[in-house]
Formats: structure tokens, C-alpha cells, sequence
């Protein structure tokens, strides 16, 4: 049986009169969500997410798991909105060399700047709790000086939006009026901290993230501020320690499929096939992320051991190979900053790791030269 997800409410903008979708309160009733349909689903699901949490044990730093891991939610998450950067213009940025496409790498790290303001909060006795004052301020720095600036960073919208087509008449999909924007991020924060509720919390949050996107809260940036909410329920609700798992790599994987299970929430009320599609892709991404996380082990121990057992090497490149993972791009300069020691002594700690194969040269030049870890990119590129 079909249920009916929301209400249409005439909404009139640039002269157009429309049809604007507002969402019924969560969860969904008339029927009730059939729990009992995902229980395997969502234990197979719990299950990776479990695991993932175990295999990030076993590397020496979990610090560089989640610089790699972060980075790359950050990346795929700002690739579903049409931004081109890359994984590499992420390290060259950071590394503070010349990047071509420096707006899209301004929005990459807006996104970690928001993601970092999040979890800082949240773990935070001080904090804000997840609310919509806490994603406000998220979105005020994911948009901070970067293409949507001018689209009210910080702040609920105050004008009707759409999504799709060139106009609110031939659009996709209409999110709700300005005006019941407040009430409806009111009900969705309410959700979030009912303590009664007896759902699942994946299921929970695959609500959560899906009627975000229906009310569609802000002038930009709603997909990513979405995907945000996602990741921080999951370590806010403890089904993840450390934010290990980047899911925007399966929605940017099936984008298609993504958008259209949102928009049958909508049409036909189906919440049931979002939840399927959504505890598909915690698996899913679960289980690529500890596969990454054991080939990226298994080759710096490979490297590691390879420094060890080479006679040049000292203290100083024992420590800067030790940095490699999370300044997989870098100069000399940079080295020597890193690691406080003069510039003969880092050079010479670059040099014990490059005649090793372990880190290449880049410019091929005599002076001012830039080294990668180009075997570690390329596994995280994957």
C-alpha cells in the first residue's frame, strides 16, 4: 500500500505559481515502517561498520587513517556537486604547491573546515549538540568566500528554491516554502534526539539524511551539509569510533540510483527501498574502506621495513617517513620545518627515502624541489 510521505502547498516565486512539496514529520506512519524487513540487512551492515572500527587498530596511527579517509569524504562529496579537484590537488594545496583549480579546492576544504567545526562540537562537553544551529554554522564555513557566498551562508533560506530545470515551473522536484522551513528543521532535531524511538539508528539516520534533503533548508550546499549529518550521527551514536568510512563514494558511485531514491520518498512514499538502498551503501562502503586500510598498512610496513633495513638511514628520516602519510606531497623546506632541524639534515633524510624508491622527485629540477609518496597516493586514488 502506498502511503503519502507530504502535503503540496501552492508556493508562488519569480511569478510562477508551483506545486512545493511539505514533508509529514518523521517517522513515517499510515503504515508504520515495516522494521522488521531490514533486521538482517541491518545487522550485516553494523557488522562492517564493526569491523572497519577493528582494522583501523591495526596500524601504528590512526591519525593518518582519518587524514586520508576525511579528505577523501571531503573530495567525493564536493565531486557529487560537479567539483573537478583532486585527491592530489588536495596534498599539492596543503604541501603549498601551485594548484590550477584553486576554487574547487577552496570547497574541498570548506568541507573539511564544516566537518572539523561538527565533530569539534560534538565531542565538545561544551559543544552544540547536532541541531540546526550547529549545521548553520557548518554551512556558514562551507560556503565561506567560495561559488555560494552570495547564497546566505549561515542562515535558513527566505526564498523558495528548486531543484532541477531552469525554473520553479519546469523543475524536478520543489522543496517546501521559506516559510515552513524553521518548523520542519525544528521536527527533524526532535527526531534526531527522540530518545523513545525504538528505530535502528542506521535506519535512523537514513531517515534523518533524506528528509534534510526533501526540505532542502538552504540556498547551496544542502547535498553536502546532508552527507555531513550523516557522517557525524554515525560517530555521534558510536556505530563508528573515528569517521573511517567516506559513503559519498558509493552515492557518487550511483548517483542516479541516489537521486532517485530520494525522489520516490516523495512520489510514492517508499521509504522502505531509501532505507535498502542507504544500509547497501553503509556495507558497501564499510567494507571498501578496511580493504583500503589493509593495503595502505601492508604497504608503509613494506616500506618501513625496507628503511629499517637500509644502512644510510638515521633518526631524521625515521621520522619524517613516519610523517609521510599525512604530507604525502612536500619540499625540503617543509621537512625541515616538520621535523625542526636544519636544512642539510633534511635533505639528507629526503635523499635516504628517495634512493630507496620510497618517495620520487617531481620538478626534476636542481633547486626548489617537490617529492610525493606517489605509491601511497595512487592506492588512496583507487
Amino acid at each position: 500500500m502506498k502511503r503519502g510521505s507530504g502535503t503540496y502547498v501552492i508556493s508562488t516565486t519569480l511569478g510562477e505559481s508551483v506545486q512545493a512539496f511539505v514533508p509529514h514529520p518523521l517517522p513515517p506512519t499510515d503504515p508504520a515502517l515495516d522494521v522488521d524487513a531490514f533486521v538482517e540487512q541491518n545487522r550485516q551492515a553494523e557488522l562492517a561498520l564493526a569491523r572497519l572500527s577493528g582494522v583501523s587498530g591495526l596500524v601504528p596511527s590512526v591519525d593518518w587513517l582519518l587524514y586520508s579517509a576525511i579528505r577523501k569524504e571531503a573530495l567525493l562529496t564536493s565531486q557529487i556537486e560537479g567539483t573537478q579537484a583532486t585527491l592530489t590537488d588536495l596534498f599539492d594545496d596543503e604541501a603549498g604547491f601551485a594548484v590550477g583549480n584553486t576554487d574547487d579546492v577552496e570547497e574541498v576544504t570548506n568541507y573539511l573546515r564544516a566537518f572539523r567545526l561538527v565533530q569539534d562540537n560534538l565531542r565538545s562537553p561544551k559543544g552544540l549538540p547536532i541541531s540546526v544551529r550547529l549545521l548553520c554554522d557548518a554551512h556558514r564555513l562551507l560556503l565561506d568566500g567560495v561559488r555560494g557566498a552570495g547564497k546566505q551562508p549561515g542562515e535558513l533560506r527566505r526564498s523558495q528554491n528548486w531543484i532541477g530545470g531552469t525554473r520553479p515551473g519546469n523543475a524536478a522536484y520543489v522543496p517546501p516554502p521559506a516559510d515552513r522551513i524553521a518548523s520542519l528543521m525544528g521536527d527533524l532535531e526532535r527526531f534526531i534526539h527522540d530518545t523513545s524511538s525504538t528505530l535502528p539508528p542506521l535506519i535512523k539516520i537514513a531517515l534523518a539524511h533524506a528528509q534534510f534533503e526533501t526540505i532542502h533548508p538552504f540556498l547551496d550546499g544542502n547535498g553536502r551539509i546532508g552527507r555531513l549529518l550523516i557522517a557525524a550521527l554515525l560517530e555521534d551514536w558510536g556505530l563508528l569510533p573515528q569517521p573511517l568510512m567516506y559513503l559519498s563514494g558509493y552515492l557518487k558511485q550511483h548517483q542516479m540510483e541516489y537521486y532517485r531514491q530520494l525522489s520516490i520518498i516523495r512520489t510514492d512514499g517508499d521509504w522502505e527501498s531509501w532505507i535498502a538502498f542507504f544500509l547497501e551503501g553503509v556495507a558497501t562502503a564499510a567494507a571498501g574502506a578496511e580493504r583500503g586500510i589493509l593495503s595502505i598498512a601492508s604497504m608503509v610496513a613494506a616500506d618501513r621495513r625496507r628503511l629499517l633495513e637500509s644502512p644510510k638511514a638515521g633518526p631524521a628520516s625515521y621520522r619524517l617517513f613516519e610523517l609521510l602519510p599525512m604530507m604525502p606531497r612536500f619540499t625540503i623546506e617543509r621537512v625541515r620545518r616538520e621535523l625542526d632541524t636544519s636544512f642539510p639534515t633534511a635533505n639528507a633524510a629526503v635523499k635516504v627515502l628517495e634512493d630507496l624508491g620510497i618517495v620520487n622527485e617531481l620538478t626534476g629540477q636542481k633547486k626548489n624541489r617537490s617529492y610525493s609518496y606517489q605509491q601511497y597516493i595512487e592506492l588512496l586514488t583507487r
